[in-house]
């Protein structure tokens, strides 16, 4: 009895070995998911959803249909649409999948190996089994499950990245669509007038009361007026066919409208003293950068317990063996003989002692380290250039629409006037008249310039964007004449 169960011993040892390395948790990919749902709600205040079945797109598609079809679309509505529809950020959500199915995979471990030998010597034969496991994964096994769960984290905070990447896409796409259509509804506006301008003056040569000269004058305006507002309307449609791509709308998903106009100019900003600080809680590329140099700090780890033996396996079985006995009269009898087996094999470390592999790692997390640092920097200057290009591009949107527009009106008022007493001649006029139109396109710019800036700003905080960079640097010296 004693016997067979050190033989039973002897073949379950490698199966028990690896039933240790496995353990099949039956990991779901969508519970890796709901951190990237979770934090990006927050951040955000919008949905987000990952795609894995026909059912979920079909619900999707309706639901942007619903959002989006016969109607003129907000910013936040084309930020929700692009959260839910764009193709490349559920790309990046099935990246998580992959991570969270690698941990599973490590989970799991590596499944044990059985070798079978028959042979037979004369009238004798040999069976041989063997059952051999990798001791290694076994012992490694903890540190690589932190470096799969490592990559996990650095998947989940990945994805939240490009999803902050796509708002602030579809936010940014939509402020220069609906910016751009606003020059167009504006120039729209200039050149009726110009045209009705031009009309009068041809009326007025036809009468002799005008000059050749000054018919031209009013209608090469209203021609000027007419190749702008041409060229407004070509990067308006650019502008919102960009906005498509980043909504990921197509067929009837596109009739759609953005409004000719943009928000009007917030009464106050908001004042942010500890922008730096927010930032670097609140990045998310740069706690990518932390984990990634974590998940270095990891490997570092695995590499150095494998340095000298990586491959490590632990066999054991039965050895079936005939034995033939001659009788003392002259007849043979056969007998089986069953004896264990236990083999151990590894790489002996004669010409690899894992030097290179643990300077490999050592060179990596070195550079993982000054990566993060350089983040950090870059951080905090990408934050205070944000908040200082929100700041300033405010105060030059207020200075146009407070100062520099009326001015304009008035001198192109009092110039009309004068005009009308004949004391200046068209020239003049339509000089006024040109300026007027140019300061009110600035105009316009600059509040473009600071709804961007807002958008800017966000990104500066949660990451996932592209910061302005002191776009409103002339700045200063406009501000505060309120």
């Amino acid at each position: 009895m004693a016997l067979l169960l050190k033989r039973v011993a002897v073949v379950t040892l490698p199966l028990l070995v690896s039933g240790c390395v496995s353990a099949d948790g039956g990991f779901e990919p969508q519970f890796g998911f709901d951190r990237v749902s979770q934090e990006t709600t927050a951040k955000l205040g919008k949905e987000t959803v990952w795609i894995q079945d026909r059912n979920a797109s079909g619900h999707v598609r309706s639901r942007v249909r619903s959002l989006v079809q016969n109607k003129t679309i907000s910013a936040d509505t084309a930020v929700q649409v692009a959260l839910l529809n764009n193709r490349g950020l559920q790309a990046a959500y099935a990246e998580v999948g992959i991570a969270t199915s690698d941990l599973w995979q490590e989970g799991l471990g590596v499944n044990p190996r059985i070798g079978i030998t028959a042979s037979r010597l004369g009238v004798a034969r040999t069976i041989e089994g063997v059952i051999s496991a990798n001791i290694v994964s076994l012992i490694t096994r903890e540190r690589r499950l932190d470096a799969a769960a490592a990559k996990v984290a650095e998947a989940q905070l990945g994805s939240v990245e490009k999803t902050l990447a796509v708002a602030a896409e579809a936010r940014t796409a939509w402020i220069e669509a609906a910016s751009a259509w606003e020059q167009v509804a504006y120039l729209n506006r200039a050149k009726a007038s110009a045209d009705a301008a031009a009309e009068l003056a041809s009326k007025l040569g036809g009468t002799g009361a005008m000059t050749k000269a000054d018919q031209a004058r009013e209608q090469v305006l209203y021609a000027e007026l007419t190749g702008r507002t041409a060229e407004a309307r070509l990067a308006a449609r650019l502008a919102k066919e960009r906005l498509v791509r980043v909504m990921g709308v197509y067929g009837q998903e596109l009739d759609f409208e953005v409004p000719n106009t943009l928000p009007n100019l917030p009464r106050n900003v908001r004042t942010r003293n500890d922008i730096e600080a927010e930032a670097l809680r609140n990045r998310v590329d740069l706690r990518l950068a932390k984990i990634e140099l974590e998940a270095l700090a990891t490997s570092y780890g695995l590499t150095k317990a494998t340095r000298y033996v990586s491959d490590l396996e632990l066999g054991a079985g039965l050895e079936v063996e005939q034995e033939i006995t001659e009788n003392e009269d002259g007849s043979t009898s056969k007998k089986d003989v069953t004896s264990g087996i236990v083999e151990l094999a590894f790489e002996i470390p004669i010409f690899d002692s894992g030097q290179a592999r643990l300077r490999k790692a050592e060179f990596g997390y070195m550079r993982a380290a000054n990566l993060l640092a350089e983040k950090a920097v870059n951080v905090r200057s990408e934050a205070r250039s944000a908040y200082q290009a929100y700041r300033s591009s405010y105060d030059i949107a207020r200075h146009y629409r407070s100062s520099v527009l009326p001015l304009r009106k008035l001198i192109e008022d009092e110039g009309l006037l004068t005009y009308n007493g004949m004391i200046t001649n068209t020239f003049d006029l339509l000089t006024d008249t040109r300026e007027r139109i140019n300061s009110t396109t600035q105009s316009l710019n600059a509040k473009r310039a600071f709804w961007l800036a807002e958008a800017g700003l966000t990104s500066a905080i949660y990451g996932g964007g592209e910061t302005p960079s002191g776009s409103g640097a002339m700045v200063a010296d406009a501000g505060g004449d309120e």
